[in-house]
This record gives C-alpha cells, sequence and structure tokens, in this order.
C-alpha cells in the first residue's frame, strides 16, 4: 500500500509542506495538478481512511482519524478546496487535531516528483549531511545535518574518527542542527565507542507498514519477538574489532530544539547506555517512522508506522523529546562540553 521511509527530517517536512518549497537551483513542476472534483477528494479521504486504519501506529488512533475525515467530507468541509495542495493542508489540520504526530501530512506529489534541494547538504569538502569535520585541539569533533543514506557520509564519518582515534582526547557530535534521516551513519560510527555488545533501542513496526521496511533484519537490526501485529527489531551495536583506541574516549553529543527523529534516537541510544553526555536542550519530540501511501491521485500521505524506543522501559520520546544531560541554551552547547573537557 505504501513505501516505507526511515525517519524523515522533520525541518525538511515542515518546509517542502509550506509555501516556498523550492530554491532557485531546484526543477520547477512539469504542469500544475488538475484540480480537484467532489468525487476525487472523496476517493482521497476513502483511500486515506484505509490507509490509517491498516498502517498507522497506534490502531485505534488510525480509527478515530479515518472517522474524523469521513464526517467532515460528510458536512461539507472540504467543498471548496480544489487545489491539491491546500486540500493536502487541510487534511493535515484536521488529522492533527484529532491527535498530534509531527510526522503525519498530505503533500503534493509534486514534492516528491520534483523534490526541493536537500536540506543541511554536505559541503565541497564533506559529503551529504556532514557541515563540519575537524579537530578542535584534541577534540574530534563532527557537525550533522542529517544522517543521509549517502553511501559516502557514514564511510567519511567513520574514517575520520579512526584517523584521529590515537590523539582525541574527547568526541564531539553535533547533532544540533540534525533534523532526521536514517541509521547508517550511527551504526558506522557506534562500533568504534563500545566495548562489548550492546542493545541500543528496540523498533516497533505496524505489520502492514513493515512490508518495505526502512530497518530490514540485519547485522545491526534483530528480529525479536514482540506484540502480535506488529515486527519488533533490536538496534544493537557490536564492538569494532581492530580499533580499540575510542572505546573509553569521552563523548559529548550536542543537542537542541531542532534536534529531531534519527538525531533523537541517537540521543537515547546514547543517554539510556550512559556512553555520551547529553548537552543542550530538549529535543523536537518527532518519534515516528514513516511510509508513504498515495491518495487519490494528487497527493501521498506520510503515515507513521512505528516507532524507537527504551526498550527497559517502553518510554519514546514522540511528543516529548530527549531531555539533555546537562541542560544548557543550545548556542552554548559546544562550549559547555569543550569547558567540562578542559
Amino acid at each position: 500500500m505504501g513505501r516505507t521511509l526511515a525517519w524523515l527530517g522533520i525541518a525538511v517536512l515542515l518546509a517542502v509542506a509550506g509555501p516556498q518549497t523550492r530554491s532557485a537551483a531546484s526543477p520547477a513542476p512539469q504542469a500544475q495538478a488538475a484540480p480537484l472534483d467532489r468525487a476525487e477528494r472523496a476517493a482521497t479521504v476513502a483511500q486515506l481512511g484505509e490507509a490509517l486504519h491498516a498502517m498507522y501506529l497506534k490502531p485505534e488512533v488510525g480509527q478515530r482519524y479515518a472517522f474524523a475525515l469521513q464526517s467532515n467530507l460528510a458536512a461539507g468541509a472540504y467543498e471548496d478546496l480544489t487545489e491539491p495542495r491546500a486540500f493536502g493542508e487541510r487534511l493535515t489540520k484536521d488529522l492533527q487535531s484529532v491527535a498530534p504526530d509531527v510526522h503525519l501530512r498530505l503533500l503534493p506529489n509534486e514534492v516528491f516528483e520534483h523534490p526541493p534541494e536537500e536540506a543541511g547538504g554536505g559541503t565541497s569538502r564533506f559529503p551529504e549531511g556532514i557541515a563540519d569535520m575537524r579537530m578542535m585541539g584534541r577534540v574530534a569533533y563532527l557537525r550533522f545535518t542529517a544522517f543521509p543514506h549517502d553511501p559516502r557520509t557514514a564511510p567519511a564519518a567513520r574514517a575520520f574518527l579512526i584517523a584521529h582515534a590515537g590523539d582525541a582526547k574527547a568526541v564531539v557530535i553535533d547533532a544540533r542542527e540534525l533534523p532526521g534521516g536514517g541509521l547508517e551513519v550511527m551504526d558506522a560510527m557506534l562500533p568504534l565507542f563500545f566495548s562489548r555488545p550492546t542493545l541500543l533501542m528496540r523498533l516497533e513496526t505496524r505489520a502492514a507498514g513493515d512490508k518495505e521496511s526502512p530497518f530490514p533484519d540485519g547485522p545491526t537490526l534483530v528480529r525479536r519477538e514482540g506484540r502480535p501485529g506488529y515486527v519488533t527489531r533490536d538496534h544493537v551495536v557490536a564492538p569494532d574489532p581492530s580499533e580499540t583506541r575510542l572505546r573509553r574516549t569521552p563523548l559529548y553529543y550536542l543537542v537542541s530544539g531542532k534536534t529531531a527523529s534519527a538525531g533523537e534516537h541517537l540521543a537515547l541510544a546514547l543517554k539510556r547506555t550512559k556512553r555520551a553526555t547529553l548537552i543542550g536542550e530538549t529535543t523536537r519530540g518527532a518519534g515516528h517512522y514513516v511510509a508513504l501511501a498515495p491518495v487519490g491521485t494528487s497527493l501521498t500521505a506520510l503515515i507513521p508506522v512505528g516507532r524507537s524506543f527504551d526498550p527497559d522501559t517502553g518510554w519514546d520520546w514522540d511528543g516529548k523529546g530527549v531531555a539533555p544531560d546537562v541542560a544548557v541554551p543550545a548556542d552554548d552547547a559546544l562550549q559547555a562540553a569543550l569547558s567540562r573537557i578542559g
């Protein structure tokens, strides 16, 4: 029914949903979307309701979403909405009024056919998602603006850490501007910091949304028994057998209210394992990963199908955020980390 994605960067989502979608360098749509008639609006609401009922992470909430949309349609709430973007924005607003979920929204198909440039892209010096990577004295500093699927990013971050493992007395990972992404980058770095196999987090995906999962079974995602109707996997890390120098090196993870999704997954993983000190502000609170479900002919729904959570307590950060160990204004987080390192 849908195409499943990892955590989407919440800042990117909010940007593409707004009126200013494209930079000057981004391609423009080939043609303006056709107006929606009554039958098309009804078909869109019906298909969206079916997708929410089948795929949304919490079945009872998915039912509430579907019922609310059908009620609004029957009451004539969407009669004047013929432009796809406006219709999608109204549907999103109505869904959020039933139960807030940061990642749940409707977007025009053109957003995916002609996407804007990736927010927080790399520079000429660094791959996608890495804004800075350098030694600050004897501190290895990496600043991320995404955890992308770019095949260059994870190896570059790992290579930098290995290159400076011998002279770094601390490592700072700056995630203050990190709105989301996947697991590849963190999975490349984390084996350098752990001395024993460790359970990091647990992921739970609604079974209907797991058919094209962005989190397939593999070395770092181990399927385990879970609740009926869900697919459950443990996110684990195994120590790097060939590189041991960073296993006891102090690690600091900088966070802010802009740190979201995959950035929060790593924040909670590092906090619950006590492998890093979190410094900054409470994170955004965007904890559900999504599937793309086309609805009607003009819109695509981003439907949250899964969550990541603390396997010890069942707690997740959606709607709440991950609190830092050391609370300071985000702008002061780097200096606070450097002061603690000395």
